[in-house]
């Protein structure tokens, strides 16, 4: 059968090649860490990536558990997140990418610049805690304990709107999505973003853990109300009963001027307007457990829309519906605009298996394997991202990274155990 010599294929070449994603300490990196694609990848064969790294964590230790290779990724996982704490500056600001020769920027981030760019997507708790649970300690962390409070405040202090309690992007730079026209070429500051959301939600969840694990109870439970502080806030603001899903908000609205008559007879009443934008990461309330199961239930039946998302090889990554739709080869923002990426396809699977629904699980399990596998028995490797009826690789062939996690998807279709990111 097909199916089951691709998943022979991807087990034997992820487990053979997955090192390749391994770098030794250089120039200003002065730990071990991973890098998204082996040594020949032209654009990510050198540079620590944020979310990459979490992502590149989550593989790594279901290849731990498949070979018993226990510690051997250890050294980097750590160091990478050692590596973002020793370039974090005193206010929390945490920079989205490393290289050995340099750090990437634009704009300033730091209390300088008013803390008004980006920096690293709030996934650095959660990586640590997921190497905590792997390795049923979080002692190794203790030590930057304060690094990772710091940068989880510079989020609640410097990316959170008041009216609404959502996060928002500062800027269109390096929101891991790059051109999801609910925040690519809009104003600064403007996107309650339901992908950050989704994230930060998890972030302080992951953090409560960490300081728990620590025996500092007090503020792991402070750090669970401002968790739940936040999902209120996203299902208050961003669900929408109307299409029964969720969507980023507009948070560019005038401020009131009660001087103002031209207004002051009815104010707005609304602190944020929803962006219909039909994106894959509506479905990141699924996969971070802010969705009830009423609104689960609704989000399962657009997974299943095929004029929309539903696609030969699992979900597109905007519906085709929307006027953006768009499925050309781009670097440069990378194209999020329909294609199919490993990572879309992998944290909507996650979520659907948080709720129960293993059927669809189970599919989009198998199309991810059947990308892949196609690629790779094709052209030898794997690609960024592709095309989501025909399966055709669109650009960057050596990516590794999150493609990887097809690795997981196995496993859970096998019923072995499987690791699964905090």
């Amino acid at each position: 059968m097909m199916l089951e010599r691709w998943i022979r294929l991807l087990k034997e070449h992820i487990h053979t090649n997955c090192e390749q994603m391994t770098r030794d300490p250089a120039g200003q990196l002065g730990h071990p860490y991973t890098v998204p694609a082996g040594p020949n990848s032209p654009y990510y064969s050198t540079a620590l990536w944020d979310w990459d790294s979490w992502s590149t964590s989550i593989v790594l230790g279901q290849v731990e558990v498949d070979t018993d290779r226990r510690g051997l990724f250890a050294p980097y996982e750590r160091g990478s997140l050692f590596n973002f704490f020793e370039h974090t500056d005193g206010d929390g600001v945490m920079p989205v990418q490393l290289t050995p020769e340099g750090t990437l920027v634009h704009g300033d981030a730091t209390l300088a610049g008013g803390f008004a760019e980006n920096m690293h997507k709030p996934v650095v708790a959660q990586h640590a805690a997921l190497l905590a649970q792997r390795e049923r300690s979080a002692e190794w962390v203790r030590a930057y304990m304060p690094t990772i409070g710091r940068f989880v405040d510079r989020y609640l202090k410097s990316h959170v709107h008041t009216e609404t309690g959502l996060a928002y992007w500062q800027s269109d730079f390096a929101v891991g999505v790059d051109n999801d026209p609910s925040v690519f070429f809009r104003p600064s500051k403007s996107t309650g973003a339901v992908y950050l959301n989704g994230l930060l939600y998890r972030e302080l969840l992951a953090y409560g853990y960490l300081l728990e694990e620590l025996q500092e109870v007090a503020e792991a439970n402070r750090r669970r109300r401002q968790a739940q502080d936040l999902a209120d806030a996203v299902v208050a603001c961003l669900w929408d009963e109307r299409d029964g899903t969720f969507y980023s908000a507009d948070l560019a609205l005038r401020p009131i001027d009660e001087k103002d008559w031209l207004h002051r007879g009815a104010p707005r009443s609304w602190s944020s307007l929803l962006l219909r934008v039909d994106g894959w990461s509506s479905f990141m309330p699924m996969w971070a457990g802010l969705a009830s199961g009423e609104q689960a239930e609704r989000m399962l039946e657009r997974t299943r829309d095929k004029r929309t998302f539903r696609a030969n090889y699992g979900i597109r990554s905007l519906s085709r519906l929307e006027k953006m739709y768009d499925l050309r080869a781009s670097n440069n923002p990378s194209n999020w605009l329909g294609p199919v990426w490993g990572i879309s396809n992998y944290l909507v699977f996650r979520g659907l298996v948080r709720y129960g629904f293993e059927e669809d699980a189970r599919d989009l399990a198998e199309k991810t394997i059947r990308l892949f596998g196609r690629d790779l028995e094709t052209s030898g490797s794997l690609h960024e991202f592709y095309h989501p009826d025909t399966g055709e690789p669109i650009m960057t062939k050596g990516f590794q990274n999150w493609n990887f996690l097809v690795l997981n998807m196995i496993a859970w279709l096998e019923g072995r155990v499987v690791v699964a990111e905090f």
